[in-house]
C-alpha cells in the first residue's frame, strides 16, 4: 500500500494550493482519509478528515479555508487550500483510518508528505 501525496509548494500569504494523495496498492474508498501536519519543532497535528460516505471534518484553524474531498473511483483525497497564511507552513501528510477516530496514532497508513511553505 502506498499513498503519494503531491501539490506543495511555496506560495505567498493568502494564495492557495491543492494537495492531492492518491493511494495504491488497494481500494480505501470504505475508510477514512485525512490530512495531518508537522510543523517544525511541532507536533503532527490533525488537519481534515473526510469518511467514506463524505462527512468531513476540520481543525478550528483551518475552518473556512480548508476543504477536504475524495474521488473513490481515483482513489485521491484532496486538500484545497485557499487564504493560506505563514502558520500553515508544515509538511502535509495523508493519512487513511479503518477506525473512527482522527488521533494520528490510529491512522493505518500513511504518506510521505509534501511540504507547504507560505511566506509573509
Amino acid at each position: 500500500v502506498q499513498l503519494q501525496a503531491s501539490g506543495g509548494g511555496l506560495v505567498q500569504a493568502g494564495g492557495s494550493l491543492r494537495l492531492s494523495c492518491a493511494a495504491s496498492g488497494r481500494t480505501f474508498s470504505r475508510y477514512g482519509m485525512a490530512w495531518f501536519r508537522q510543523a517544525p519543532g511541532k507536533e503532527r497535528e490533525f488537519v481534515a478528515g473526510v469518511w467514506s460516505k463524505g462527512s468531513t471534518y476540520y481543525a478550528d484553524s483551518v475552518k473556512g479555508r480548508f476543504t477536504i474531498s475524495r474521488d473513490n473511483a481515483k482513489n485521491t483525497v484532496y486538500l484545497q487550500m485557499n487564504s493560506l497564511k505563514p502558520e500553515d507552513t508544515a509538511v502535509y501528510y495523508c493519512a487513511v483510518t479503518y477506525g473512527s477516530t482522527w488521533y494520528p496514532g490510529d491512522m493505518d497508513y500513511w504518506g510521505k508528505g509534501t511540504l507547504v511553505t507560505v511566506s509573509s
